[in-house]
Formats: structure tokens, sequence, C-alpha cells
């Protein structure tokens, strides 16, 4: 009996022993496969990790290289707007553009163009004022290239613009807004280097000082809007009557100055003569009215009269009073004190 009962407590034993480490097992197993599940996870989300991070990586490299690339590009308008000459503004840009990009053809024309000309081109129209005073047209540019393009475009249209109000700026400085000739104090600079020049080479200028006659009367009878328009017809008048070399330039209100470079005395009344006639056949038409006006020319010379230039002009302006008091319409030269 002792004996029965000792091997059904062994069987228990075993029976128990047994279920115990299968369950155990089964346990052991499914934490086994969780940990290895989960290892795989963090795995997986570990090398995505580190691809997202290289994908960063990378888009911090290209953004850097495309950041140095405009850069580089903006570094270039500094060469570009170093220069306010229209065409070298022009060299310059088309220079960087081969640089950068590949491209077939660039041009930039003045004023109006037939657009039928450049079908396939890019046109980029100049504006200045809601006035197109030019485009910038080009043809063969990449899709990859055009992002490039329209930056240097960009700041081509920005430096030729620039030069374009320069030189208007520069052109009112040394113009009379009225008349189109050289302003007095600018005529007064080129007259001191031509009479500098003249010294050194032994040359000699003439100064012809002109007024025109009873301008003050036609002011006062027909308006200043008249008297602009004999201003100018005036002066138009005896610029197409002297050389591109001589210099011209308005002295006072109705009073013109030119100067003679390399001219004797008699050429330089030959010439005063010519204007004289020119400005007393001429029919000026001002509104409703039809003018014709005579004009007073005074001359004096360098080196013979003066050396000075405020002496020449003080010279050829009294020959100037000559010519009106002895009844205008008339040319003088000066002739001594």
């Amino acid at each position: 009996m002792i004996v029965f009962k000792n091997a059904l407590s062994y069987v228990a034993l075993v029976f128990l022993t047994t279920w115990l480490f299968l369950w155990l097992r089964k346990i052991l197993n499914r934490s086994i496969t969780y940990i290895t599940k989960r290892h795989q996870h963090f795995k997986n989300e570990y090398a995505l990790v580190v691809a997202q991070n290289d994908a960063l990586k990378q888009k911090d490299a290209d953004l850097k290289s495309a950041l140095g690339k405009i850069i580089a590009l903006y570094e270039n308008a500094k060469q570009i707007f170093k220069y306010l000459e229209e065409e070298r503004v022009f060299t310059e840009f088309k220079d960087h553009l081969y640089k950068y990009i590949e491209i077939r053809d660039c041009q930039f024309v003045k004023g109006e163009i037939d657009i039928s000309k450049f079908k396939e081109y890019i046109v980029l129209p100049l504006e200045i004022n809601k006035t197109v005073m030019g485009y910038l047209v080009a043809d063969g540019i990449r899709d990859v290239d055009n992002e490039t393009f329209q930056i240097l475009s960009q700041q081509f249209l920005l430096a030729i613009k620039r030069a374009i109000l320069y030189q208007k700026v520069n052109e009112l400085a040394i113009t009379d807004g009225l008349t189109q000739v050289l302003s007095r104090r600018y005529w007064s600079e080129r007259f001191s280097e031509e009479t500098e020049r003249s010294k050194k080479l032994g040359h000699t200028l003439s100064c012809l000082m002109i007024d025109i006659d009873h301008f003050k009367e036609y002011n006062d009878q027909y308006g200043h809007l008249v008297g602009d328009i004999i201003l100018k017809e005036a002066s138009k008048t005896v610029k197409e009557n002297v050389r591109e070399i001589d210099i011209m330039g308005r002295y006072g209100g109705e009073e013109f100055c030119v100067i003679l470079t390399e001219t004797e005395k008699e050429d330089a009344s030959f010439v005063a003569n010519r204007i004289l006639q020119a400005v007393q056949q001429r029919k000026i038409a001002a509104y409703d009215e039809t003018f014709k006006i005579t004009i007073s020319i005074g001359i004096a010379m360098f080196p013979e009269h003066a050396q000075e230039c405020s002496l020449l002009i003080d010279k050829a302006d009294k020959a100037l009073y000559e010519a009106k008091r002895s009844g205008r319409n008339r040319v003088c030269v000066y002739h001594g004190e």
C-alpha cells in the first residue's frame, strides 16, 4: 500500500513536472518570438531613420549646392553693375551667360522688334516708365537651365536699365532741355579744353556769339510758348550749319555760342554768314503763326584777340553788340577797343 502510494506520487510529480516544463517552454517560445519581432521592428525602424537621415543629408547638400550656385550668380551682378555703357553691360552679361548655361543665341535689341522673327525665342521686354526701350531675346535654352537664365536675365535687365537711366541723367546734365545743345556749364568746360588743346598744338579757333534779334518782342507779343519754338528752331538751324566737331552751347536766354575749332578768321566769317542766311530764310511755324526771324553774330579769334576763354567771350560779345548797334541781322568781327 505504501509502495503504491509512492508510485502514484512519483507519477503525479513527473506529470506535473512535464506539464510545467511544456508550459514554460511555450511561454519562452512566445517571448522569443515577441522579442524577435520587436527586434526586427526596431531594426526596420532604425534602417528607415538611417535612410531618412541620409536623404536629409543629400537634400542638405543639394540645397547648399543650389544656394552656392545662386549666390555665385548674384555675385556676377557685381561685375555686370560695374559698367554704365550699354554695350559693355551686354557683353559682360553674355560672358556670364555662356559660362553657366548652354544657349544657342542671345541678343539685346533696342526699340521695337518684329516678334514674328523671334517665334522660338524667349522674349523679355525692358520697360522704363511704362515705355518699352528694348528686348532681350534668347533661343536654345534647356529646361534644366531655365531658372539660371531667369536669374541672369533679370540681373541684366536691371543693369541695362541703370545704364540707360544714367545716360539720360548725364545727357540732362550736359544738354539744354529746350534747345538740345550743350548747357552753358558743360559748353564752358569743352571750350576750356579746346582752348588748351589749341595752345598746345598752335591752332586757331573762332568764337561766335549769336543772338536772336528782337526776341523779347516775340515773347511779349505772342507768349513764351511761341518764344520757345523760335529758340528751338533757331538753334536747330545753327547746328545744321556747323560741323560735328564744332562746339555749340546755349549761353543765355536767346544767346548761343559756337566754337569753330581750327578755323581762321575768313572761314569763321564765311560760316557765320551762312548761318545768318539760313536762319533768315527759314520759316518757323508756331501754332497758328508763321515767323521769319533774324540773328546777329559777333566773332572773336584765338589767339589773335584773346588767349583766355573769358576774355575771348567778352571780345565776341563786344562784336555782337556792334552788330546789334549797326542794325542787326549781320556779322561783325572784333576789331579792338
